[in-house]
């Protein structure tokens, strides 16, 4: 599901409404792209559960809560963030996101990035 009102290059040319696309979807882990910034995709997703544990080797993750509580597992400890908060896994760090009740959240990476990174595709 992409943004496609109005589109230029590829580009949104009228504003996304992230309400109106969260309703669009109901399945969890499965992002979905929203709009394009240079050579990165924007993606939102519902979370609930627990994710797989993984690393991205070559890029940053970038999580951005828009309502719910997600949890980011480190091994260095947990990562708790609400509403309106964010936080930036380092490459390489290896994590596993959890939501005990749904979560809405958005992504920010490199287009192609696999979401399960180095533990394969899920």
């Amino acid at each position: 599901m992409t943004a496609s009102a109005g589109t230029t290059s590829g580009r949104s040319a009228s504003p996304v409404n992230l309400a109106a696309m969260f309703a669009r979807f109901s399945e969890h882990w499965q992002p979905k792209k929203i709009a394009a910034l240079n050579d990165y995709d924007v993606k939102i997703v519902k979370l609930k559960g627990e994710f797989t544990w993984h690393t991205h080797p070559d890029t940053d993750e970038f999580f951005l809560v828009i309502s719910g509580e997600l949890t980011i597992q480190l091994r260095a400890g947990d990562v708790v963030l609400g509403p309106g908060e964010l936080y930036v896994v380092p490459r390489g760090v290896e994590h596993c996101p959890r939501a005990s009740a749904e979560t809405a959240a958005m992504l920010i990476e490199p287009r192609g990035v696999v979401n399960t990174g180095d533990a394969g595709g899920r």
